[in-house]
């Protein structure tokens, strides 16, 4: 078989099982296609992130700081003045894990609280969604309704 043959056969393999453009359709698995995201999701995500945050505040601190003052920092002027080479290592170490530590914090505490924004602002946006699908008069539309303005 050419390539030219090979590669027409691929594509159209490939083109039979895509589903661009068809969320809602469903899927040979059963599946919606439907994004789904549940505010206890977002909350248990949010909250693990706060408390791995906290462990690592409290664990990570091996170095005890990089600072002048820390027992990391002691311990390489320590070595620095008996004249041991491994004294700019240990400092550097330090500090590179002072550094990194400090980013995977941040980005805990950012992952906590941009879950904590966004289950408190969907809760908001589905409010607002289910009081505007109501009939003048507050009682809440049928679905046959709400489908009407889908087609």
């Amino acid at each position: 078989m050419s390539f030219d043959g090979e590669w027409s056969g691929l594509r159209a393999e490939a083109a039979s099982r895509m589903r661009v453009n068809s969320a809602g359709k469903g899927s040979p698995n059963g599946d919606s296609g439907d994004l789904v995201v549940h505010q206890d999701d977002l909350g248990r995500v949010g909250h693990e992130a706060f408390l791995l945050h906290a462990r690592l505040k409290k664990a990570g601190d091996m170095t005890r700081g990089a600072k002048d003052d820390g027992a990391t920092a002691k311990a390489a002027k320590s070595l620095g003045a008996h004249h041991f080479g491994m004294a700019d290592a240990l400092t550097t170490m330090a500090t590179m894990w002072n550094d990194q530590l400090k980013t995977l914090l941040q980005a805990c505490a950012h992952i906590s609280n941009g879950l904590d924004y966004t289950k408190k602002s969907q809760a908001h946006t589905d409010k607002e969604i289910g009081a505007s699908m109501t009939h003048r008069n507050g009682s809440a539309m049928s679905v046959s309704e709400i489908s009407r303005y889908y087609r």
